[in-house]
C-alpha cells in the first residue's frame, strides 16, 4: 500500500445511505435506484450483483463519484467523492466494463500514458508482471485478444496503487486459466489491504472472492450479507417427474406444465429420505430426480423470477402422506 494512504482514516471505506437516482422529469421520470444503503468495510471484497435493469450501474456511478445522487449520501473514505474528488480519486482504481483504450498504442505506451495521470504510481513493469502481460508490452492494444485487453484495463486500474478498487466485470472475455489467475491476483491484492467492489455475471466468481454480497433487483437491495447468510435463508430444491400418484407432504411443492415437481425445503436430507422411502413403498422410480442444496445461483434466480417462480403449496398436487 502506498505511503499516501497513511493520512486517510481507517473506517468504513464506503458508506451509502438512502441513495436514489432518477432519470428524466415529470411523467417520464424513471427511478433507477430506490433508497439503497450500502457499507463496504476496509480490506473486504464486496460483490454488487444485479438482475437485468436492477440499477447496479447507476449505483456504481454514484459510489465512484461519477454522478450526483438524486438524494441520499455517499461517503468514500469519509469524504464526498464529488466535492473531494481529487483526494478520493488519488486512492481509487477503476476497471470499467469497457476500457476504450487507444488501439494504436502499444501496451507499454498505454500504461505510461495512464501512469502520468496517477498521484503516486507504481512502475509499468510492476503492473505488467501482475497481470501477466510482460511479454506483450510492445504489442499494440488493438492487436490483443479481448481477454488480453481486459488485463490491460486491470493494469491501468492498478497503476495508482489504489486503496479502493472498483472492478466492473473483471474477467469477461478471459479463458479459464486467465480467469483463475485474475482471481489469485485479486486475492493477493486483498491480502495487501486493498478494498474491492466487484460486479460480475459469474456467480461462482462472487462465491469465490466476496466477503459480502448484495443482490439488487428493481432499484433496491433484495438480499445482502455473507454467502452463508444469503444461502442459509433460502430453501434447497428436490425435483422429479410427477409419478401420477398423490405425493407425501414435503414442504412446499409446485408442478410445471411438463409435469415436473419441484419441492422447496429447509430439510433437504430429511425430506429426500422421506421421498425415497415413499417411492420404495409404492414401487416407483422417480424419473429425473435431482436434489440441490441452496446456492447463490438459486437465490439470484429466485429474486430475478420472483413473480413467476415464487414457491407455493398446491393442494391438488400434494396428497396426505400414506
Amino acid at each position: 500500500m502506498n505511503s499516501a494512504n497513511r493520512h486517510l482514516p481507517a473506517h468504513d471505506i464506503i458508506n451509502a445511505r438512502g441513495l436514489r437516482r432518477t432519470y428524466g422529469h415529470g411523467k417520464t421520470a424513471f427511478e433507477a435506484v430506490k433508497g439503497v444503503d450500502l457499507q463496504v468495510d476496509e480490506g473486504e471484497v464486496f460483490a454488487l450483483l444485479g438482475t437485468n435493469g436492477a440499477g447496479k450501474t447507476s449505483t456504481l456511478d454514484m459510489l465512484e463519484g461519477l454522478v450526483t445522487p438524486s438524494s441520499g449520501v455517499v461517503e468514500v473514505f469519509g469524504l464526498d467523492p464529488l466535492q473531494n474528488r481529487d483526494q478520493v480519486r488519488a486512492q481509487v482504481g477503476i476497471m470499467l466494463q469497457s476500457g476504450g483504450l487507444p488501439a494504436e498504442l502499444t501496451v507499454r505506451e498505454t500504461l505510461e500514458m495512464w501512469r502520468g495521470t496517477c498521484t503516486n504510481p507504481t512502475t509499468v513493469d510492476t503492473v505488467l508482471a501482475q497481470v501477466d502481460l510482460a511479454d506483450r508490452a510492445d504489442v499494440r492494444v488493438g492487436a490483443l485478444s479481448g481477454g488480453e485487453q481486459r488485463r490491460v484495463d486491470m493494469a491501468c486500474a492498478l497503476l495508482g496503487q489504489p486503496r479502493l478498487l472498483f472492478l466492473d466485470e473483471p474477467t469477461t472475455g478471459l479463458d479459464p486459466e486467465s480467469r483463475r489467475a485474475t482471481w489469485q491476483l485479486l486475492a493477493d491484492l486483498k491480502s495487501s489491504g486493498v478494498t474491492m467492489v466487484l460486479t460480475t455475471h459469474y456467480l461462482d466468481e462472487a462465491e469465490a472472492l466476496a466477503d459480502r454480497i448484495a443482490i439488487m433487483h428493481k432499484g433496491e437491495v433484495a438480499r445482502a450479507g455473507t454467502l452463508r447468510e444469503i444461502v442459509d435463508g433460502h430453501p434447497a430444491r428436490i425435483s422429479f417427474d410427477h409419478p401420477g400418484l398423490p405425493l407425501p407432504r414435503l414442504g412446499s411443492a409446485r408442478i410445471d406444465a411438463q409435469a415436473r415437481v419441484t419441492v422447496s425445503t429447509f430439510d433437504l436430507q430429511g425430506h429426500l429420505f422421506e421421498l425415497l422411502g415413499w417411492a420404495r413403498e409404492h414401487g416407483l422410480r422417480l424419473g429425473g430426480l435431482e436434489a440441490r442444496a441452496a446456492s447463490l445461483e438459486a437465490v439470484f434466480l429466485d429474486i430475478a423470477n420472483a413473480p413467476v417462480d415464487a414457491p407455493a403449496t398446491t393442494p391438488e398436487l400434494i396428497g396426505a402422506a400414506r
